[in-house]
């Protein structure tokens, strides 16, 4: 299983959410940011989905929280701040139900740190 929790990890903190940084998307530009993220967040998810499809419990590996899901769920937040479709990754959608509820994840959320700007989630 580490070698599944491995792959999914390294999807979405090299494949996705680097493509989200402030300095990319003020490069890229205001009138293209939203394109630019969709399009990166749906490659990465898309091959996250494949990989759960192997490797999901409970949550992105069996039935315990691993580094995994930690860093799946900032990039499910970062799907919807840009309006990202999110119905053709069931898998993923189901992971960041079970996981919105739980005591660290909630305390994670950003919505929950001193420095968030008000609504800007």
């Amino acid at each position: 299983m580490e070698k599944e929790m491995q792959k999914a990890f390294k999807r979405s903190t090299s494949g996705i959410q680097p493509l989200q940084n402030l300095t990319v998307l003020i490069y890229v530009g205001e009138e293209r940011k939203n394109d630019w993220a969709k399009h990166w967040i749906n490659r990465g998810f898309r091959a996250v989905e494949k990989l759960l499809a192997a490797s999901a419990g409970k949550y992105c590996v069996g039935d315990e929280i691993t580094l995994a899901d930690c860093c799946l769920i900032p990039q499910v937040f970062n799907a919807r701040r840009f309006h990202v479709d999110l119905r053709p990754f069931p898998t993923i959608i189901r992971i960041d139900r079970e996981l919105e509820n739980h005591p660290a994840f909630v305390a994670a959320h950003p919505s929950q740190q001193p420095d968030c700007p008000p609504r800007s989630y």
